[in-house]
């Protein structure tokens, strides 16, 4: 009987540990280029310029807003004839091939006045970091998608994934990776064998996904899905193997569009939540995290009102309901949800929310 209580108390404080070390790693990076387009350019004339700019905006504004055909909309076709008033610089480069290319970038602040005078959905730069393992059997050989084993279609997904503004990562599959992970792991969906490796990468979310070309079919089949659990459902795709990837790419890119973009036609009553913090020992890192707090878009204020040794209460007047207050939060790298670990479970209760500071 001692044996038993022994080795349950172990595997608590284990999950206790991974629960605290799984979120360190699990946060949302910032996305630094998403007010920046580069493309393909004839020449460096006035009106090839000109043009290619207002492709890039409409390139910046769909990584703003996840709406491909934003630029139809009246306002934003009235800011392209004055397309000059939003960019802040542009420059020209070469590729290796000896083509050329302009850089635009935009003033961040115009551009996101006109997406909301526009009515459209804003995703700020905080997102959420995807692991992608593929496998693909080619013929009668199973391996995994990487830059050296099959460096057109990693990039495929790579330039895909920046058309959205979504940061994605294809392991390198070094032997660090291999060591962890084999085709078989990938090919099934075991998930915490992936998981583990994927904490490298520091990726909060992970897809294992396998490319094949049935017997008798002219068509690649993609069949991808998360690991995680409350997300796990397997989705197909059926066509040209450039295709599927670009469609897997856009399948998930546009859910998560959906999940954390702010919608201007869904408005909220204002609400208060209240938010405890621990871990924070002087005045200097509680003004730091309520700037933190405050620089959420949807929240409006945020006073404190209760200290307690290293713990602090703060009131958060917000535009949203709590859940998206609590998703908004967790793509905070400075906090981190409070693990109790005297708590049996970890429960989430949204009317008594704790975290935990971790820094800016």
């Amino acid at each position: 009987m001692q044996t038993f209580f022994y080795l349950l108390d172990m595997t608590l404080r284990l999950l206790v540990f991974l629960c605290i070390l799984f979120p360190a790693f699990a946060k949302a990076i910032e996305v630094l280029d998403l007010y920046e387009s580069t493309l393909y350019i004839d020449d460096k004339t006035r009106a090839s310029r000109v043009e290619a700019s207002k492709a890039a905006l409409t390139n910046v504004i769909k990584k703003l807003t996840g709406k491909s055909q934003a630029n139809s909309h009246p306002l934003i076709r009235q800011a392209m004839l004055s397309i000059s008033d939003y960019m802040l610089k542009y420059e020209y480069l070469e590729t290796r091939e000896g083509d050329l290319q302009i850089k635009v970038k935009f003033e961040a602040q115009k551009v996101e006045e006109l997406v909301r005078d526009s009515n459209l959905p804003l995703w700020g730069n905080r997102r959420p970091k995807i692991a992608i393992w593929l496998a693909i059997e080619d013929g009668f050989r199973r391996d995994f998608v990487t830059q050296e084993s099959y460096p057109q279609l990693e990039r495929l997904i790579y330039d895909t994934a920046q058309d959205w503004g979504v940061p994605i990562v294809v392991p390198l599959m070094d032997l660090e990776d291999r060591s962890k992970v084999g085709i078989a792991e990938v090919w099934g969906n075991f998930s915490e064998p992936v998981e583990i490796a994927s904490m490298r990468y520091q990726a909060e979310r992970v897809i294992t996904a396998r490319m094949f070309k049935p017997e008798a079919s002219d068509f690649w089949q993609l069949e991808w899905r998360y690991t995680d659990a409350e997300l796990f459902e397997s989705n197909q795709l059926v066509g040209d193997k450039q295709q599927v990837l670009i469609q897997m790419v856009n399948n998930f890119s546009d859910a998560l569009v959906k999940q954390f973009a702010i919608d201007p036609n869904k408005t909220y009553a204002s609400a208060s939540s209240v938010l405890t913090v621990d871990k924070l020992t002087d005045f200097v890192t509680i003004e730091q995290a309520r700037r933190q707090l405050i620089s959420i878009s949807t929240v409006v204020e945020v006073d404190v009102i209760e200290r307690t040794n290293d713990a602090v209460k703060f009131l958060v007047e917000h535009t949203s309901d709590v859940t998206d207050l609590v998703k908004a939060i967790k793509l905070e790298q400075s906090f981190t949800p409070f693990v109790d670990p005297r708590a049996f479970y970890q429960l989430e209760d949204s009317h008594n929310l704790k975290y935990s500071w971790v820094g800016e």
